[in-house]
């Protein structure tokens, strides 16, 4: 009986076997990690369309191929990043993981998505109670010379000058130092138009300064309120109260002794409300009643106007802008005054603050109520700052 010869093999088959092995330790790696990370059994769908499943690992060989796939946890998704390496097109691109993908319902919030696809602004979302949320649901009349944000106007009033008849009031500067905040709501918390039940606060500083006389100060009102407020659909409703109360300014008392000094008060009773008929546009209407009335204050007083302006986030580029307001008083025979703005406007991704630069024009009944029963006829520059 021959003795068996010892198996000779050449050095290039061993390469090739010790690459087959390595191969094979490679993909039970690859396979055991993937399997423990990822998911449901690999479907990662590429640029192409491709599954990872269908990808050969160095396993698989027309001889023979690795058949023993490991469990997969289930409910669980894994999407591919939108770029592969170009230079390994058969590579498994990134991934991320998103556990319970198919169970997730809720649909996109407007800070989730890119302000050009924030979709029906007016659908509703669920309620909840929330406290100081970061929007409104009754917001600030754009135009009102009354309402409560930061802004500042400085303006020509060809008007005779209250102080001195003889001449034109010329340059003035009015400010407005506040804010209007929600303190707590029932209702849902998208990034525009929330809906819901909501107690809010007022606050303003309407204060006006003499540029041509040492920036003097010459009056300053002061206002307080507490909004009700309810919002659904397009439509927003508030009963309020305010109080405004009227100073004239030191230096102004110092310098003019023989001006009467009026102690304006009105203590106020608000009904208002707000509809939008189009994303970009509001109506709005106000009556109020005036319960403690004084320096020639009378109860009733009517608000309304209207406002064009983009609804959604702006981004840097921003959008123009459009507001009108009229105001009419009892106390004046129920004459008033009327305010046009216009200019560029920006508004907030993460929620409905308002910035804007523009012109105003004003005519009627000065909205400083020291000087009620004077008339303005102003146009200037203004910036306005809303939250």
């Amino acid at each position: 009986m021959p003795t068996p010869q010892p198996l000779s093999v050449s050095s290039s088959e061993r390469r090739s076997a010790a690459r087959i092995v390595c191969a094979r330790i490679v993909g039970m790696a690859v396979t055991l990690m993937l399997g423990l990370f990822s998911g449901s059994d690999l479907e990662v769908h590429g640029q192409d369309g491709w599954r990872a499943a269908d990808i050969p690992t160095p396993l698989e060989s027309p001889a023979e191929s690795l058949s023993s796939p490991l469990p997969s946890p289930p409910s669980a998704r894994l999407e591919s990043q939108p770029s592969m390496d170009p230079m390994f097109p058969g590579a498994i691109p990134d991934v991320v993981y998103e556990p319970f993908a198919e169970e997730r319902s809720r649909p996109l919030s407007p800070d989730e998505l890119p302000s050009d696809r924030i979709g029906d602004l007016w659908a509703p979302e669920p309620w909840s109670w929330q406290i100081m949320p970061n929007n409104l649901i009754y917001t600030s009349y754009l135009a009102g010379p009354k309402e409560p944000r930061i802004g500042t106007v400085m303006y020509f009033d060809t008007d005779p000058g209250v102080f001195q008849p003889s001449s034109r009031e010329g340059t003035l500067w009015d400010t407005t130092l506040g804010g209007r905040v929600s303190i707590l709501r029932y209702g849902s918390d998208p990034v525009v138009h929330p809906q819901g039940f909501e107690v809010q606060v007022e606050g303003a500083a309407f204060v006006r300064l003499d540029p041509e006389d040492d920036r003097d100060l010459r009056s300053g009102d002061y206002r307080f309120g507490v909004p009700l407020v309810y919002g659904v659909g397009r439509w927003q409703t508030k009963l309020a109260y305010y109080h405004n109360s009227a100073h004239l300014g030191d230096e102004a008392m110092l310098k003019y002794h023989s001006f009467p000094r009026v102690n304006y008060v009105r203590d106020c009773i608000v009904w208002g409300n707000s509809y939008y008929p189009r994303d970009w546009m509001r109506l709005y209407g106000e009556v109020g009643w005036a319960f403690f009335n004084a320096g020639g204050s009378e109860p009733w007083e009517f608000q309304f106007g209207t406002e064009l302006i983009q609804a959604r986030p702006t981004g840097a580029l921003g959008t123009p802008f459009l507001a009108v307001n009229g105001m009419t008083r009892q106390e004046l025979d129920w004459g008033g005054n009327i305010c046009v703005q216009t200019g560029w406007a920006w508004r907030g991704r993460a929620s409905e603050k308002l910035f804007r630069l523009g012109f105003e024009y004003l005519y009627g009944s000065d909205p400083q109520y020291e000087f009620v029963f004077y008339n303005q006829n102003r146009y200037g520059f203004g910036v306005w700052y809303d939250y």
